[in-house]
């Protein structure tokens, strides 16, 4: 089973409307309520590979009902916990006369120590041949070393972890060996405090993150494509012709279609090639990306070895 982890999900309230203008009254042309949060996003991939998955997270309040309400359309399985606080609504204004797009992302609730005791509770039937994916923001009186006491539990269980962090949060989970991480290049550029001038400088860098323990090393590049990079190789995925309608969800979709696909093939070529290929799926759909679109899309990427 492939588990997936979304601490802080949320209600995304998508507002269309021609023109923004702060301080005044704005109507919209149409409004849209959606689940949302990376591990979601990543079940919802998951699902239209037909692979199971259980999506864990906290949830809470009236707001965590329609969360669910909303999610229960995807028939994904879930296993959630319950809080006391709301789930949080995140809202985002397309300007279309503008081409702009604004967000306003709440914070979500308060986890207390109970409640985050029946979380990592859950936690406890998840063992060998499973994989836990960790992915989004926390809440926010959850500290950064809560992925890594979720990735200490899976390790002592025998399962394998998946983490979409960045900075110290992802440095600090990578001695525990995680199946994947996947930085952009510019995260992966933060991290090290360095600017890339070519994709060798990329790889070299992606190979230190190898070095301090990760499995492989996914590196999206945006239009110039993707690389994977493991232990002895490193091979790059191109980047599909196609409009990037939507670039939420694109990372957790090529998470999603590696981790799904590894689980199965234990080929980290072919990993690579689903997970490119459900990504840019994503970025040219105007939300989550369905299979007939992920298959069209996987024929057009190529692997080439570095």
């Amino acid at each position: 089973m492939i588990y997936t982890i979304t601490v802080n999900p949320s209600i995304d309230y998508v507002l269309q409307l021609e023109n923004l203008n702060t301080g005044e009254v704005n109507r919209t042309s149409s409004d849209v309520k959606l689940p949302g949060g990376k591990g979601i996003n990543v079940s919802r991939i998951l699902k239209a590979l037909d692979i199971d998955s259980t999506a864990l997270g906290f949830v809470g309040g009236a707001t965590g009902s329609m969360f669910e309400e909303l999610l229960a359309q995807h028939e994904l399985k879930t296993a959630f916990t319950k809080v006391q606080e709301d789930t949080r609504i995140n809202v985002k204004i397309n300007a279309t006369a503008q081409n702009e797009e604004t967000e306003i992302n709440g914070a979500g609730p308060s986890i207390s120590a109970d409640e985050r005791q029946t979380f990592m509770n859950h936690l406890l039937g998840i063992g060998e041949g499973d994989i836990v994916i960790m992915a989004g923001s926390l809440c926010k009186n959850l500290d950064a070393k809560f992925y890594l006491d979720i990735a200490q539990t899976i390790q002592q269980q025998g399962a394998e972890f998946v983490i979409d962090t960045t900075g110290q949060a992802l440095l600090d989970t990578l001695p525990l060996h995680p199946l994947v991480v996947k930085p952009n290049h510019h995260e992966l550029a933060d991290l090290f405090n360095v600017t890339f001038n070519n994709e060798q400088e990329i790889v070299t860098y992606a190979r230190k993150l190898l070095d301090q323990g990760a499995k492989h090393a996914l590196v999206s590049m945006a239009g110039d494509g993707a690389l994977l990079v493991t232990k002895d190789k490193a091979y790059k995925a191109n980047a599909p012709k196609g409009t990037v309608i939507n670039s939420v969800g694109a990372g957790d979709s090529m998470i999603a279609g590696f981790a799904g696909t590894f689980m199965e093939t234990k080929d980290p070529i072919e990993s690579f090639h689903m997970g490119a290929a459900c990504g840019s799926a994503t970025a040219f759909s105007q939300d989550i990306a369905v299979k007939t679109k992920i298959d069209e899309v996987y024929q057009e990427i190529s692997i080439t070895e570095l």
